[in-house]
């Protein structure tokens, strides 16, 4: 209804140019989501290429989209990639960036067995968080540009323009709120914590490969053939650390 829409923050962008939205069922262009015909009477507009709603998510709440999203179905990353209008990549880069490298931090301390609380320690443990966080960014930075290399390989007429790189990003950055599960798991620490860790990690993994299968509308091989490739290469780096003398 006209209360959900609006808590959503789409009725200033009713009104959109040719393909600036897209159907969450087909991925086809729309020019927009609803059609507003005055005493808040709105009729979600229907898609011309699969004749179903373009996105039924503008009248569900937020919680739903979320939970929708976790349960990694493509409709709900269309909804939220192309749909709206979301500009917190950057910091929920930064953040799951700021997890990961508090756990590693974390791991390094329970393997040293120094108490001393001489400040030249305290100072060299905190030089090793900001280690950790510089070594988790080269990592995911690496593991991004091995998904673009492969995808630019593969597929080349996906990517032909800057925006297009852009958009891809912003959707790789997106998927990784899994990591944000790195903490909970640590303050509950128990036995079975590497485990939760390797689910994470897969939860990501199987996040990012849905939406770059959603960003560029491809089949589901070729964004875990990227996937695969993006590891290797971040793997790569991981060994390089380590040759370097580098806990990681």
């Amino acid at each position: 209804g006209v209360e959900a829409l609006t808590g959503l923050g789409v009725l200033p962008r009713a009104m959109a140019a040719l393909g600036a939205y897209r159907c969450i069922e087909c991925n086809g262009e729309a020019t927009e989501l609803y059609r507003d015909y005055q005493r808040g009477v709105l009729r979600i507009s229907i898609c011309k290429s699969c004749q179903k709603p373009v996105d039924k998510y503008i009248e569900y709440d937020p919680v739903i989209i979320l939970i929708n999203a976790v349960l990694c179905k493509a409709q709900a990353y269309r909804h939220i990639l192309f749909n709206t209008k979301i500009n917190i990549h950057g910091k929920l880069c930064v953040f799951c960036l700021l997890c990961e490298a508090y756990i590693r931090w974390l791991q390094l301390q329970d393997s040293s067995q120094n108490t001393d609380p001489d400040d030249l320690i305290r100072y060299a443990k905190e030089w090793d968080f900001y280690r950790m966080f510089g070594i988790a960014s080269l990592e995911q930075t690496s593991f991004f540009i091995g998904i673009f290399i492969t995808l630019w390989w593969m597929t080349p007429e996906m990517l032909k323009r800057k925006s297009d790189f852009i958009l891809l990003l912003k959707a790789l950055l997106l998927s990784t709120y899994g990591k944000l599960l790195l903490i909970p798991a640590v303050i509950w620490e128990h036995d079975y914590t590497p485990l939760c860790l390797a689910f994470i990690k897969v939860f990501v993994l199987i996040s990012n490969s849905q939406a770059i299968r959603v960003t560029l509308n491809l089949n589901r091989i070729v964004p875990w053939f990227a996937i695969f490739f993006g590891l290797i290469l971040e793997n790569g780096v991981v060994c390089l650390f380590q040759k370097m003398g580098w806990d990681v």
